[in-house]
Parts: C-alpha cells; structure tokens; sequence
C-alpha cells in the first residue's frame, strides 16, 4: 500500500472501530524453542558469537517463523502487527557483534510483516491490516554513566543515538 493511502485507510478505520494491535512477539518466539543452530541460519553459522536470543534475527534466519506469528496475531483479530524489530538498533545489534546488518534487519522485518498483511488483506479487503513500525530502547543509555568510577561516563553520545535510530527508522520507512 502507499503511505499516503495507508494512512488514510488508518484513520478511516480508527473511525469506524477499536484496532486492535498484536501480542508480545518475544513470546510467541521462545514458545518455538529455537536453538542457537536456528537463530544463526546458514549465513551466520560461523559468527564467533552466540546468537539465541536475538530474536530480531531470525527475520533473516527464519522468516517463516516470524511469518507464523503474524498470521496468528491477524488470525485472532489484530488489524495492527509490530515490525520484529525491536532490538534491531545498531546499539542493540552490537550485543551481539551484528551492528552492520541494523538497517536490513529493519528493511527485511517490515517488508515480511507488509507481505502478511497483504495476504490478509486480499483474504478480507474490508478490514484492512496495518504494520507498525518498531523501536525499542537500546541498551546504551545517555542519562546515567555505566561507570561507577566516572559519574559523567555515557557509553553512547545523544548524536550517535540519533544517528542510530535514524538508521533504523530509515529500514522501516524503505521496507514499507
């Protein structure tokens, strides 16, 4: 859909009823009992570091997944599903050594949830499904230092913050 058409099918529906938004997506994936062997897929089944539990990742790894849960979110009635990308920050990403690939974690999430919605939406197009971009906090912190020692230590500049989101927000804006 285009945003501005989107947008205006949005507030058309906000009109006429409550939206309903998805669930707890964190949850939903550790019901799947996934190994490290499947979060890391086989483009990063060499990276030195653990995987499980960068649930963001498995957009990539295991997009069927991902795809399942948003079809039993529209399934039971949400008309809005989050984007799998909530730790998908750069900050965030780098807990895990996977900092590069930020952008396309949030280009390829809202493009799989976009493709769900579409196919929810052709199955019943008079109740439109919507996807929602999402940001989630990062484990950085510009308010308090990281360093007992050091009051004024911040392991991240409000500027590289920004920088960061921005990234972010541009994948979900490309990816739809």
């Amino acid at each position: 859909m285009q945003t501005k058409a989107s947008e205006r099918l949005l507030r058309q529906a906000l009109a006429q009823r409550i939206l309903l938004l998805d669930g707890a997506m964190g949850t939903m994936i550790q019901a799947e009992k996934l190994s490290d062997a499947e979060f890391r897929g086989d483009r990063f089944r060499e990276h030195p570091h653990e995987l499980s539990g960068n649930n963001d990742l498995l957009t990539l790894t295991q997009p069927d997944v991902i795809s399942k849960i948003h079809r039993a979110y529209l399934d039971a009635g949400a008309d809005i599903i989050e984007t799998n990308t909530f730790n998908s920050t750069r900050s965030s990403q780098a807990d895990y050594q996977l900092q590069d690939i930020s952008y396309e974690l949030n280009f390829a999430a809202t493009t799989l949830a976009r493709q769900v919605c579409d196919e929810a939406n052709q199955v019943s197009p008079g109740k439109p499904r919507f996807v929602a971009g999402i940001l989630g906090p990062t484990s950085k912190t510009t308010s308090i230092s990281g360093d007992v020692n050091d009051p004024g230590f911040r392991s991240i500049s409000f500027d590289e913050l920004a920088e960061d989101y921005g990234n972010s927000t541009n994948g979900l804006i490309d990816g739809g």
